[in-house]
């Protein structure tokens, strides 16, 4: 699939800074040095042109601006994009809707209430985790454009101390203004030299410390400093409050000193184990108990630094900042190529993103699990599809580390398996409907060998080209190499010929069910047998936590499936469910189970419960064709 456009949508809301425009902005020309057509999004404001050169985004041909903040009454509605990224501080639900009508939603450092509302979220600051908080697929500080220039070490060799002060483009609580006027009053020049960065004082504040600035020997105040990350290392110590800039102060081995201007940011510079000096003005303005070891402030607390420094480097491993990165942000989403269309593969039901009920999604670092709201079915939307691995390897060197032999090594076991699946079949099979058989995902063919000597006739359909190589030349059986829906089928003539289809552990691995379903409805003969097995959440590892269990699941199982699923599924698309058998009895899975010896007492007992409860994690599906649908 070709990689098609994508767009960024900063917050522009006066009250969230700066940076989050200053970081779509960076984000696009990252994606476009990747590669991808990229495109920044920006609402048409009553003065955009001084916003647009306040971000330095003057003539900038990949800036889009609509009439409104809504999508939906924007130009750009009518482009078809591969994913919108979102970093909009805290997305409102109607928003969210608007945006996910379009495509796949990533969010970035999204801190309101529908997180569950994103396809994939990215925090690139430690979050705050609280009940009934959505988890990120990843958190990566290392993400975030760090600084090329690095200090030597977190701890100063210098006899002055250079301290940066800086709280951003916006400082609504006064944080700038009191910290560098407890800290000038109380430093020696010989001791401390401090540069305020107060882009947005109000006057009169401005004029205080311009004036205080001018008689106070040490510090200096500017109102902006172009570039900002590049300079930290000119620094020995980082006054400032949660955000980039102190994440990037980290990389550059600089020590952070927070200020807190909420409560939740406290509560955020606490969880990721930064060093707080407390929260709003007040503590500002005791910030100089921290650094002074008297209140004269003649000597610098040589103690509190190294502590802060010591804390500092700490929090940099942790989060992997003190490596130089081989990746940014715009590199890493460069690489994402989502699906299209996002509606449950089952059974075609949209993702409502105003639905409230069951469709929380699960989520790692590749991929996330959601539930369908209309049907039940778990299924997995994955911002990079993974490649085919149904080659050579996927029979040998991965069937041996999972089971102990190679496929061909264990192909006797698989045709007595193959046999038994036959005889249920034969039982809901009616002789009018012929004895021809398709397997799908037929491999080196065991059941084709199994139901050929069944008397059957016998076709399959497989990826592997090695595998089909196998069933022609050593089983004589006819293959076809190819995926489902095949080209081959498509003809008129093949329409109600087979009696009995076929999927052994194949189900799971399609894209759409929906299409695969009718198609093998429009190729069944009526009352012809659909069979398949796949495995199931509802089995003891599902049970036991579903979290784990999705973690485990291979990375092309697209969907999860469980027996109480299957009969209205099946029905949607023609069929009539027969039987259900649960199989993949695993005592060994069950909590405590690995300490029971092999072939004991206690395991047995754990396998029969398995089987009384229906716990296995796998199972198989039987049903026939009672209506066409074509």
């Amino acid at each position: 699939m070709k990689p098609g456009a994508l767009l960024v949508v900063p917050t522009v809301k006066k009250s969230h800074g700066g940076g989050h425009l200053a970081r779509g902005s960076a984000m696009v020309r990252s994606l476009r040095a990747a590669g991808r057509e990229a495109f920044l999004f920006l609402p048409e404001m009553l003065d955009p042109r001084k916003l647009l050169d306040i971000a330095g985004l003057q003539g900038e041909s990949w800036i889009l601006q609509g009439k409104t903040q809504d999508p939906r009454y924007n130009p750009q509605s009518s482009t078809q994009w591969d994913f919108i990224i979102l970093d909009k501080f805290r997305t409102d639900l109607w928003e969210a809707a608007s945006w996910a009508a379009l495509a796949p939603l990533i969010g970035i450092d999204e801190g309101g209430a529908h997180r569950d509302k994103f396809d994939f979220l990215i925090d690139l600051l430690p979050p705050l985790p609280k009940r009934g908080f959505n988890p990120p697929n990843i958190t990566a500080p290392s993400l975030i454009p760090l600084p090329h220039n690095r200090r030597p070490s977190f701890h100063n060799e210098d006899g002055i101390l250079k301290v940066l002060v800086s709280f951003g483009a916006e400082d609504a609580e006064g944080l700038t203004f009191q910290a560098a006027m407890a800290l000038g009053k109380q430093a020696h020049p010989h001791e401390l030299a401090i540069t305020v960065i107060a882009p947005g004082l109000p006057e009169d504040k401005a004029r205080t410390l311009k004036a205080f600035s001018k008689g106070t020997p040490g510090i200096t105040v500017l109102k902006g400093m172009p570039d900002l990350r590049e300079h930290l290392a000119e620094y020995d110590i980082l006054i400032t409050h949660f955000g980039l800039t102190a994440f990037e102060a980290l990389h550059a081995r600089l020590p952070v000193c927070l200020l807190s201007p909420t409560p939740y940011h406290e509560k955020l510079a606490r969880n990721a184990g930064f060093f707080s000096a407390g929260e709003g003005p007040a503590a500002a303005g005791n910030i100089g108990r921290f650094f002074f070891s008297n209140k004269k402030g003649q000597h610098l607390n040589t103690k509190f630094l190294n502590t802060l420094a010591v804390g500092s480097e700490k929090i940099a491993a942790r989060y992997g900042l003190d490596m130089v990165p081989d990746r940014d942000l715009g590199e890493f989403l460069a690489r994402f190529n989502p699906l299209p269309v996002r509606p449950c593969p089952a059974c075609g039901a949209p993702f409502f993103v105003r639905d409230k009920s069951r469709g929380i999604p699960t989520r790692f670092s590749d991929r996330t699990y959601r539930r369908c709201t209309h049907c039940g079915m778990i299924y997995m939307h994955c911002m990079s599809p993974p490649g085919i691995e149904y080659e050579t390897d996927y029979f040998f060197d991965s069937y041996k580390s999972q089971y102990g032999k190679t496929y061909l090594e264990d192909f006797p076991n698989l045709v007595d398996a193959g046999k038994k699946r036959l005889a249920v079949i034969k039982r809901f099979l009616n002789d009018e409907s012929g004895r021809r058989l398709l397997d799908i995902g037929c491999a080196y063919g065991p059941f084709l060998s199994a139901a050929s000597a069944g008397g059957f006739s016998v076709q399959g359909i497989d990826p592997s080209s090695e595998a089909v190589r196998f069933v022609r030349e050593n089983l004589g059986i006819s293959a076809n190499e190819s995926f489902f829906p095949d080209p081959s089928l498509e003809h008129p003539e093949n329409a109600g010929s087979f009696a009995v289809i076929t999927l052994w552990y194949v189900l799971e691995h399609f894209e759409d069910l929906r299409w695969v379903l009718v198609e093998i409805n429009r190729l069944l003969a009526m009352r012809g047998v659909l069979a398949f097995s796949t495995p199931t959440s509802g089995g003891i590892s599902g049970k036991k936590s579903l979290q784990a269990f999705l973690e485990k699941s291979p990375p092309d199982h697209r969907t999860i499936w469980s027996p109480k699923l299957c009969r209205r599924i099946l029905a949607r698309y023609g069929f009539r469910l027969k039987k259900i058998r649960i199989t993949g009895h695993h005592p060994e899975r069950f909590p405590l189970g690995n300490h029971f010896k092999q072939g004991g007492i206690l395991r047995y007992l754990l396998l029969l419960i398995s089987r009384i409860f229906r716990l296995g994690d796998t199972f198989e599906c039987y049903a026939i064709k009672v209506k066409s649908l074509w």
